[in-house]
């Protein structure tokens, strides 16, 4: 999570993902309040979507979110941002087993990717956050994360006469926290993965991926692995919560959903993780205790960890090493474009 950002501007080209990038020019032509499609990239359908009416998409409020994205007196002790804990360098995560976040406290779950974040509405593991809005102040009130307050928030950056006037011209009013709110959320709905081999694969390319590849596709939608029983759709995730036993042979284990509904059958429930762009946000599931992605397939070849309430989803499944290499080769293949450069990356421009 210390992983510093000194200079900002390295964001415009170190990702491998599909961003919006304003340039100064062209954002001085823009109406604050004029809307903004979003390009999808190919894989992605704009069609499920989650953008609130609340809160439209505008170039000059992206800009704003980008922004304050990168802003370190979000937290108290102005040491921390939100690219700290999701490193565009580390697929929007942080590397980490458990997040690190003021004076180098540990939080107990990993940090996920906020890779295609605006096709759910509820957000973090256990869905505690109902929008990608909420979802934002909850790290900068965590007293284990930013450990701020609202009214030191607003005390600080208030002071930043350039950011005043950016919120004047995008709200239409002095620095509040639903604006910053907004503007990161709508920045965040911006960050998209899609045009991976396999998209390219799947729309007709043969070439787009290795036969191990296609053979790991195979067995991911086999009736027999079925995978895609909670990896579905063009996101692969159901947006559901399920007990994989991930956690469940520890001592005091994470309960996951339970703590959000009090419902029993929630007990170390979590969020099934998109897997797009999986290469790149290890380590994986909530307790980053699985380090590769072949310890990701090895676990669940295993079926899981037995527990009262693990799906029943989850079984053995006898697979071969060769089957395994397989499926880690498709995995792979989910990785969207990887331009490095900054004239690789796409530019989108107001309808």
């Amino acid at each position: 999570m210390k992983e510093k950002f000194k200079n900002k501007k390295i964001f415009h080209f170190i990702y491998p993902i599909i961003f919006i990038f304003i340039s100064v020019n062209c954002s001085n032509k823009i109406k604050p309040t004029e809307k903004f499609s979003l390009n999808f990239p190919l894989g992605l359908d704009s069609l499920i979507a989650q953008i609130p009416k609340d809160n439209p998409l505008t170039l000059k409020k992206i800009k704003l979110g980008r922004k304050l994205f990168f802003d370190k007196r979000l937290s108290v002790d102005e040491q921390i941002a939100c690219a700290d804990c999701h490193n565009p360098l580390l697929g929007f995560a942080d590397g980490r087993s458990f997040a690190k976040g003021f004076e180098e406290m540990e939080g107990t779950r990993s940090a996920p990717t906020i890779i295609n974040r605006l096709f759910s509405k509820k957000q973090f593991w256990d869905g505690r956050a109902a929008s990608l809005e909420e979802q934002v102040i909850g790290p900068i009130l965590n007293p284990i994360e930013m450990n701020n307050t609202k009214e030191n928030v607003i005390k600080v950056l208030s002071k930043d006469v350039s950011l005043k006037n950016d919120f004047k011209e995008v709200f239409g009013s002095d620095i509040t926290i639903i604006g910053i709110q907004k503007a990161i959320a709508s920045f965040e709905r911006t960050i998209l993965s899609g045009n991976s081999p396999f998209d390219r694969f799947i729309t007709g390319d043969s070439t787009a991926i290795s036969l191990s590849a296609k053979k790991g596709f195979l067995l991911f939608k086999s009736e027999r692995v079925n995978c895609v029983a909670c990896h579905k759709g063009q996101n692969f995730t159901d947006e559901l919560y399920h007990n994989t036993g991930i956690g469940t042979d520890k001592k005091d284990y994470d309960f996951g959903r339970f703590i959000v509904t009090k419902n029993d059958s929630d007990i170390a429930r979590f969020k099934t993780s998109t897997l797009r762009d999986i290469a790149r946000t290890a380590p994986f599931m909530h307790d980053g205790s699985l380090r590769t992605l072949k310890e990701v397939i090895e676990f669940y070849d295993k079926g899981g960890i037995k527990n009262p309430n693990l799906s029943d989803k989850m079984k053995p499944l006898k697979l071969t090493e060769e089957e395994k290499d397989n499926l880690i080769e498709f995995l792979r293949s989910l990785s969207g474009m990887n331009p490095l450069a900054a004239d690789k990356i796409q530019t989108m421009s107001s309808n």
